[in-house]
């Protein structure tokens, strides 16, 4: 089942209040930044193994983008390998010490891996065209021997990185994370927004929102292939769900993500983007994203049954069509939140809850609130104020 999300006006910000521009001499003094690294070449054997062996490198395909090379793609890395040509380096960063995240590359190390594990083919080859059809183990002798003494470059960030920052203190870690990666060419094409933040901020809250994204009836309300035992193995995407747009791109994990961000009144400020950004930036300890998990849950198993397996529904006024609106599943859900202890006085009440959701997507006024237009900081504060009437009127 295909289903269409609108996810309204979604780069509006509200407009931020003008401050002195700074003494641009002294700014420049203060920026200067101390990142530190070091850049190692490892053969890939080596790389297969480190990936093999989870507590060196970290690299799930659910952690970083989620579009996946071509058969094509891949066999002509393994040729270039073969030929010595150069290849662009891989990007780490050192989350513990001597533990490496994935911050560019991931697409290149997984082929690596996929090739000495025998998953696929060469195929497309154009230069070592004899090559087609044959995987590792089926090299001759010579050819496995160049492909075990190739190289591939690495580049590790370091945990003792840091920088000053005027009027503002030091960049953190992240901050410099993400200035570094925001810089790197991504095999061609650009990681959107969640993507980046995804691949930039690993720990419990990440892991929490990635286990959300899987919960059956937020795949089922969404459109998203659900998820089976299959899903276990680190390396194993289903095919139907990568052709599936909300999880390619990684939007599912944005739509948890934005339960998060909105729950807290505070971080309602600017646009939806720094939003999301200062949310996905939260340390939590692995108890607290368990509690956010159950909340999650809670909430939207309760608007799936109030809704009847059918929330945050609208139909377009434009060309007639049933959509999935995320601004109204974002304030349906953080509303929600905000009265939890009056959710039996809500279910109570469905029938008047569904009329007065009705009738606000009906009205002139309510119905760009809803679906997300012109939406800045304060129009997310309206709306969730309106479903909070909606669902305890008075």
């Amino acid at each position: 089942m295909s289903v269409e999300v609108d996810f309204g006006d979604e780069e509006i910000a509200d407009e931020p209040a003008k401050e002195q521009p700074p003494d641009l001499d002294e700014y420049l003094a203060q920026s200067s930044f101390r990142i530190v690294y070091q850049t190692n070449n490892f053969f890939l054997p080596q790389i297969r193994d480190m990936i093999d062996n989870e507590e060196t490198i970290n690299l799930r395909p659910e952690y970083q983008r989620r579009l996946r090379w071509t058969n094509a793609q891949k066999s002509k890395l393994i040729e270039s390998l073969l030929l010595n040509i150069p290849v662009p380096p891989v990007f780490f960063y050192e989350a513990d010490a001597a533990r490496y995240e994935v911050m560019d590359g991931q697409q290149r190390l997984t082929t690596i891996r996929d090739f000495f594990a025998g998953d696929f083919a060469l195929g497309s080859l154009r230069v070592l065209d004899a090559l087609n059809g044959l995987r590792y183990a089926k090299f001759p002798p010579r050819v496995k021997r160049s492909m075990d003494r190739a190289t591939i470059s690495a580049i590790i960030l370091l945990m003792e990185s840091e920088a000053e920052r005027p009027r503002e203190g030091k960049f953190t870690i992240t901050d410099i994370r993400r200035l570094v990666f925001d810089r790197l060419n991504t095999g061609g094409r650009q990681l959107n927004a969640q993507e980046i933040r995804n691949a930039l901020n690993p720990g419990p809250l990440n892991d929490c929102i990635i286990e959300l994204s899987r919960f059956a009836p937020f795949t089922e309300v969404f459109g998203i292939p659900p998820y089976t035992m299959d899903d276990d193995g680190n390396f194993y995407e289903d095919p139907n769900r990568r052709r599936n747009k909300l999880y390619s791109s990684m939007r599912d994990c944005e739509l948890v993500l934005r339960f998060v961000a909105l729950r807290d009144p505070d971080n309602i400020r600017g646009s939806i983007r720094s939003i999301l950004d200062r949310a996905m930036e939260t340390e939590m300890t692995i108890e607290q994203a368990r509690e956010l998990a159950e909340d999650f849950r809670s909430r939207f198993s309760f608007l799936y049954e109030l809704f009847d397996g059918s929330p945050f529904t609208i139909t377009s006024r434009t060309d007639g069509s049933e959509k999935v609106a995320a601004a109204l599943y974002d304030a349906s859900m953080v509303a929600l939140d905000r009265v939890w202890t009056e959710r039996e006085r809500i279910r109570a009440d469905k029938a008047g809850v569904l009329a007065r959701v009705n009738a606000a997507i009906a009205g002139e006024d309510s119905y760009d609130l809803i679906v997300g237009r012109h939406n800045t900081a304060d129009s997310i504060k309206k709306r969730i104020k309106l479903l909070q009437r909606t669902f305890l009127p008075g």
